[in-house]
């Protein structure tokens, strides 16, 4: 086969695996075709990957093959192991690898420019386009690898949610002034001191910038360093020459910016205030009167046995307890006695985009039984019983109440406007967003503590008792 056919080939698989990349991506977003989109676009990777194989001229094809073969059982390994309320912790750092193979293309690539130009010192070796989108792809994916990483550090628990000092922003401002100096140096006159200064500073933005976000803003940096990946591999991909990576990057830097985007809105915020400003830190908020009152099992399961309207509201704690499958047990005892049962996802739910949406469908529940918030919170008014499961900011009525509150005018599920607010919940703490939820002390809230898959299973044998002395 001639080199020309051969490099049409492998132009057309490319061509292939850019249709089942964008089916694929339109397919994910219906909770009905997400999980065959996946499978899409995975085999449409597969193709592509496959082809560069055959790309004339390709050189250390085996250590290649010996690098698919280690991230295959790796990822295949980690897959399987992780519990599904880590998984935005696996989104994290799989999203940082993302970013960090496009910095380590760039990395490879200057060094290469550099050994070249040393012998040939008053000549550039490649153009001064191709030179840019090299070094604009490094740093950009050496910010989404750092940043990511401290990202999974904060939602795995192993760092506290914020690092705020004086004079923070503008010191970021100075560090991320000397990574783009240190490129454009890096860009024009290469060299390996300059190369790993660049690089150590572009790591250094990426920490910087995510230490001062608080968890409740996780979603939306979690999908940014989405975005940045996405990027920096249609840059890198652009400096390859490889038309795959440009395609599939930009897909997914444009699908991010747009995530990127819904996911602020839904939290009433700008990206700039995410990365810029201090979530959680508070003025004079308004000191919440009363006291939570607590409830039992018995009375809840028959609160909602002779209900009309049941809304279930889940959140991060349903995810830690395991509790899903309970309250879907729960919910269809609840739908064979006549209650209409509908669950209320809002957007920024747990730790990631679609997370409660995860959680729900792996349980069985239907997807028509799944509402987002902007439709369900009119029927908050004429729900009879709303059960709040793990969920806390989401749910917090001062964000419309209390100007003070650092979560003042993100919209939220209204279940405080329920005729009856049941909240299952391990104790009276404060939420992500470290502060005070007015729900647990509105009159028409009743707690139930306790673990939520525990409280779950005593609903669901209430219940049982119930259609047993009928």
């Amino acid at each position: 086969m001639s080199r020309d056919t051969m490099v049409l080939l492998v132009q057309v698989s490319y061509l292939v695996a850019a249709t089942l990349f964008l089916l694929g991506l339109q397919r994910m977003a219906s909770p009905r075709t997400a999980r065959s989109g996946i499978q899409w676009a995975g085999a449409g990777m597969l193709i592509a990957t496959f082809a560069t194989l055959f790309v004339p001229g390709l050189a250390n094809v085996g250590l290649m093959l010996l690098a698919i073969a280690l991230g295959t059982v790796l990822a295949w390994i980690s897959g399987k192991r992780v519990a599904i309320t880590d998984m935005p912790q696996m989104v994290a750092l799989y999203n940082g690898l993302g970013g960090g193979s496009a910095a380590a293309i760039g990395a490879v690539e200057l060094l290469r420019w550099n050994a070249l130009a040393a012998t040939m010192p008053f000549v550039m070796p490649v153009q001064p386009l191709v030179r840019t989108l090299a070094v604009a792809g490094a740093l950009i994916g050496a910010i989404a690898l750092s940043g990511s990483v401290i990202a999974w550090a904060k939602l795995d628990g192993r760092m506290d949610k914020r690092y705020v000092f004086p004079g923070q922003q503008a010191l970021n401002l100075v560090v991320f002034a000397a990574a783009a100096v240190l490129g454009a140096w890096v860009a024009n006159a290469l060299g390996i001191p300059a190369i790993v200064a660049f690089f150590a500073a572009a790591l250094l933005v990426g920490v910087m910038m995510t230490l001062p976000i608080g968890g409740a803003d996780m979603p939306v940096v979690i999908s940014l360093y989405n975005a940045l990946t996405g990027i920096a591999v249609a840059f890198e991909g652009y400096v390859l020459g490889n038309e795959a990576l440009i395609i599939a990057g930009t897909m997914v830097g444009a699908a991010g910016l747009l995530l990127t985007r819904l996911m602020a809105k839904a939290m009433n915020r700008s990206i700039r205030s995410v990365l810029f400003s201090s979530f959680g830190a508070s003025g004079s908020v308004q000191a919440i009167e009363g006291a939570q009152t607590s409830t039992e099992a018995a009375d809840v399961a028959a609160m909602m046995a002779y209900a009309e309207r049941v809304v279930i509201v889940p959140g991060y704690g349903m995810a830690v307890a395991q509790a899903q499958h309970k309250i879907w047990e729960l919910s269809q005892r609840l739908i064979e006695r006549g209650v209409k049962v509908r669950f209320a996802i809002h957007p920024v739910a747990g730790r990631m985009p679609g997370h409660m949406n995860v959680l729900l469908a792996e349980a069985g529940v239907p997807y028509d039984l799944i509402v987002d918030m902007d439709d369900i919170n009119p029927e908050f008014a004429t729900t009879d019983v709303s059960l709040v499961i793990g969920a806390n900011d989401v749910v917090n009525p001062v964000a419309k109440t209390d100007p003070a509150s650092p979560i003042y005018g993100m919209p939220i599920l209204d279940v405080v406007e329920s005729r009856h607010a049941i909240v299952i919940k391990r104790g009276a703490g404060a939420g992500f967003a470290g502060i005070e939820n007015a729900l647990f002390y509105a009159p028409n809230t009743r707690m139930l503590y306790g673990d939520g898959a525990e409280m779950a299973g005593a609903l669901v044998a209430e219940l049982k008792a119930l259609d047993g002395a009928h």
